[in-house]
């Protein structure tokens, strides 16, 4: 794409496109979310270090990057996605311990969710719905719905939670 064609697409002008081009300036926020509009890119596309991020991530179990809450969502989470180079979604492999739960609060955040349960017993509630998810049952919502979940298993739960735009669990 010619700095010509960029400039027409972003709505950026071409002496802009070519003086971040070459070093000269740096662009904005809103110049850089114009341009990665145009790629169909995050700003983060921009930004990240590229030697810490790939556009391809295998992994395995127990080598992935984990995180614990200990508070009373009692969850361990491993995220499948971590690494990865822009991510449109996070996607993170859970236990959830027994009695585990988000709080008495709802939550609500953009972006989708994703609830598959690979084995325990799981009770989500969206608004004014409650759905108990079985080993095997999914979930998919809109997250801007307030939303909370808890264990309601007599063991802790397998859980494969997916979130887009990421956010935290």
């Amino acid at each position: 794409m010619t700095i010509q064609e960029l400039a027409e697409r972003s709505k950026v002008s071409s002496n802009m496109i070519s003086r971040i081009e070459r070093g000269l300036t740096i662009p904005s926020v809103q110049i850089l979310m114009k341009i990665a509009a145009v790629f169909g890119k995050s700003i983060n596309y921009f930004v990240e270090e590229v030697s810490t991020t790939h556009e391809v991530v295998f992994s395995s179990p127990g080598k992935r990057d984990k995180t614990v809450y200990d508070d009373e969502r009692n969850m361990h989470t491993e995220s499948f996605t971590s690494g990865l180079r822009d991510p449109q979604f996070m996607s993170f492999f859970c236990d959830v311990q027994k009695g585990g739960t988000s709080g008495d609060k709802n939550m609500y955040h953009p972006g989708d969710e994703l609830i598959y349960v690979l084995d325990g017993r799981i009770r989500v509630s969206i608004g004014d719905e409650v759905y108990i998810l079985n080993s095997g049952d999914s979930l998919s919502f809109k997250s801007h719905l307030p939303h909370r979940w808890d264990n309601i298993g007599d063991d802790d739960a397998k859980v494969i939670w997916t979130l887009s735009p990421f956010t935290t669990i």
